[in-house]
């Protein structure tokens, strides 16, 4: 059965890179186990692990190149000269995942130091769900209908005049799909395609990757100070690393409440604006414009990015209302890149133990403001809870 193969290691989102430069800048020693969890239940043929380890195993061979690292040098530059020298020499380590299969399910489990392992997450993912497709004999719609679906749906982004970025990577149907669907946007979308997360998609397109950090960052802190200072810690190292760059806080590891009540008018000032993620998108829009205002900042001057499983109906809805109060961008992702006639896969890696500096591993916890996407052990979730003084 034929297998699939990365073409480059910068086919992965930009968040990934710039958390990695931070946490060889920050947490050298720390090491961190990830897991991947099958929220779908999809059923995995016999014979998938192997498909999925030789998958792993050729990414060893990928290597960052002259090119690409002056692409990031010239498109990034708050990333410092060491660490795409350090790029340059990196290496992905297939010992680092163990992948089995019992029956119809996959296991898929990474570990070790949190600076090297950080890059396997979303090529992970992107690896299984294109070799889902290939494995299970699933034929998707042909080119020019993938390419005309992707053109009348950023048409209508055109219309209404939002912000679109190309969210993707992660559950796309296949590196083909995902080309296909940046050339069209790319074609057709200048008056609101604004990027891709995917840094390799935005080098071949001339474009800036866009991305700052995921829910990992966030659980991490926790492990390393405490839920109660995870947060305020998570943001004072972003700048510590970054400064004014890249200033787009993600709200909902600890859920949206708790974050607000923590993002001071420091922060508050100093990032640009937060990421929507989980949760009602115009309940979230309200907590965000009435916490600005209570700070004494002009909404309009700052920006939500709104991520949770849009499409134009949604985005339609979130642009109507915050029209006039606030700036907005949407980044949309299986809407676009696994839109071709299958179910798309309902999959994640997540972060589940980390062993800070000089500490013993211990599970991590994220607290969505939806409560299926909690992640962690009983425990640890009723732990963080108490903690936090979440009631629900």
């Amino acid at each position: 059965m034929e297998t699939t193969f990365l073409k480059s290691i910068l086919d992965n989102d930009f968040y990934k890179f710039t958390m990695q430069h931070a946490v060889i800048r920050l947490f050298p020693k720390a090491k961190v186990r990830y897991g991947f969890i099958n929220r779908g239940k999809h059923i995995f043929p016999a014979g998938f692990s192997d498909l999925l380890r030789k998958s792993v195993d050729a990414m060893a061979d990928l290597r960052l190149t002259k090119d690409e690292k002056h692409y990031l040098s010239h498109h990034c530059p708050y990333l410092d000269p060491t660490y795409l020298d350090f790029l340059q020499g990196y290496s992905y380590d297939p010992s680092e995942v163990h992948i089995s299969q019992e029956g119809s399910e996959i296991k898929v489990i990474i570990e070790g130091f949190w600076y090297r392992t950080i890059l396997w997450e979303v090529p992970l993912m992107a690896l299984i769900s294109e070799l889902f497709y290939k494995s299970n004999h699933l034929i998707r719609l042909n080119d020019e209908a993938v390419k005309e679906l992707t053109k009348n749906k950023i048409d209508n982004y055109n219309k209404i005049g939002v912000s679109i970025l190309e969210f993707g990577t992660r559950r796309r149907h296949s590196y083909d799909v995902h080309v296909l669907v940046n050339e069209t946007l790319n074609t057709y979308g200048s008056q609101s395609f604004i990027g891709t997360s995917n840094v390799h998609f935005a080098m071949v397109n001339n474009k800036r990757p866009l991305g700052t950090h995921a829910h990992e960052w966030f659980m991490f802190h926790a492990a390393q100070y405490g839920f109660k200072m995870a947060n305020l810690m998570s943001l004072e190292h972003w700048t510590q690393v970054y400064g004014g760059d890249l200033g787009i806080a993600l709200t909902d590891t600890y859920t949206t409440e708790v974050f607000f009540n923590q993002f001071d008018k420091k922060y508050s000032k100093l990032f640009d604006g937060v990421r929507h993620d989980s949760g009602d998108p115009i309940e979230f829009a309200q907590k965000v414009i009435m916490h600005y205002t209570k700070m004494g900042i002009d909404p309009k001057s700052k920006i939500i990015v709104f991520s949770d499983s849009l499409n134009f109906e949604k985005v339609k809805t979130i642009a109507d209302f915050c029209k006039d109060k606030i700036k907005m961008s949407f980044g949309i992702g299986t809407n676009f890149t696994n839109d071709v006639g299958l179910p798309s896969m309902n999959m994640v890696i997540k972060l589940t133990d980390t062993k800070p500096d000089n500490t013993h591993w211990q599970g991590v916890v994220k607290l969505s403001d939806e409560k299926n996407k909690n992640t962690g052990t009983p425990e640890m979730i009723a732990l963080a809870k108490e903690v936090l003084g979440i009631k629900s």
